[in-house]
């Protein structure tokens, strides 16, 4: 991103809707095109996620909304590293230069970048014919060699989870005239709800140090409950047994299930959660647990980690199996 002295209509448009987000020195009010990000003796975590209009979010989603949802699913992946957050760079792909959809975006953003401080550090933007695409890579922070990933989990480690699963899988079915749709239309306090959480994601980055000082393991809930567990498993090279019971649900998503509007597999494989999802050796679990309730934040145990590579176990309240026939969201 850059301003020369006589400015194109894109370095216009950058200097009228993205200049005033830019408020880390290292970005050099965006008149360079790169940027300076100092370590400060620390590791830097590096995230990325596109989101796309039609796949991530609907043409008729707020621009607001589209702005708060780009960032914070990169502040998600941080939270789930035990990052800080330390900035980012955006790359806008738009259909046209509009201002009753640039302004109330950017003025999104910016609030979200002044609230979790993650200033706007640079990025790029382009003309496009086809689906409009915001594109974050988001930087983080953590002492030398205290990321966590997803290969450290261990036999006998808790798997915790936070905030509520499935929502915002039903928040989409709300928006598209799904099942969830229809059986909430006499309740649109629960309906709006459920669409928020997919709209706008709330990443858990109160929890960040928590997760860094006492998970083995973690990543965050983005394709689906079920399939990021398999992955991070997988990483691993260890299995699983899950309590369906004991996974957590918004009154709104429970009363679904128990009207059998949807079925549970709807809610585990659903994506855009933005919960961590993280395990924990036994010693350590009420630690994190009280972490979560000095944050306002409820984090709840949901199974063991255990050895092999066999297929995970979902049991439900009587201990019998549950095969799942889906277990995440898939883009190819």
């Amino acid at each position: 991103m850059t301003t020369p002295q006589n400015p194109s209509a894109e370095d216009s448009l950058i200097a009228r809707y993205f200049k005033p987000l830019a408020t880390d020195p290292g970005a050099f009010g965006l008149v360079d095109d790169a940027a300076v990000l100092s370590s400060s003796g620390d590791d830097i975590v590096v995230t990325t996620d596109a989101i796309v209009e039609g796949v991530h979010y609907l043409a008729s989603d707020p621009p607001d909304t589209i702005a708060r949802k780009a960032l914070r699913v990169n502040l998600s992946d941080l939270a789930a590293k035990g990052a800080v957050p330390a900035g980012f760079v955006l790359t806008l792909a738009l259909r046209a230069k509009e201002d009753g959809w640039l302004r109330p975006f950017a003025d999104a953003l910016g609030e979200d970048a002044m609230e979790f401080a993650c200033p706007l550090l640079g990025g790029d933007t382009v003309s496009t014919p086809g689906p409009q695409m915001i594109s974050i890579t988001a930087f983080g922070r953590v002492p030398k060699g205290r990321m966590v990933g997803r290969t450290g989990a261990r036999p006998g480690d808790r798997i915790l989870v936070t905030g509520t699963i499935g929502d915002a899988a039903l928040g989409l079915d709300v928006l598209t005239g799904g099942a969830a749709a229809a059986a909430l239309a006499t309740d649109p306090v629960a309906g709006q709800a459920l669409v928020s959480r997919y709209r706008v994601p709330q990443p858990r980055n109160v929890l960040a140090r928590a997760v860094r000082d006492h998970a083995t393991a973690a990543m965050d809930v983005s394709d689906g409950l079920a399939g990021d567990l398999v992955k991070l498993c997988a990483a691993s090279g260890v299995s699983a047994t899950v309590d369906v019971m004991s996974v957590p649900l918004s009154a709104a998503a429970a009363g679904l299930i128990a009207r059998n509007v949807v079925c549970v597999e709807t809610l585990l494989a659903g994506g855009d959660d933005y919960e961590v999802l993280c395990t924990v050796p036994p010693a350590q679990v009420d630690a994190l647990l009280a972490a979560g309730r000095a944050a306002g934040l409820a984090v709840t145990a949901i199974g063991t980690i255990v050895a092999g590579q066999q297929r995970m176990r979902f049991l439900d309240g009587q201990g019998q199996e549950l095969v799942l026939k889906r277990l995440s969201y898939s883009h190819f």
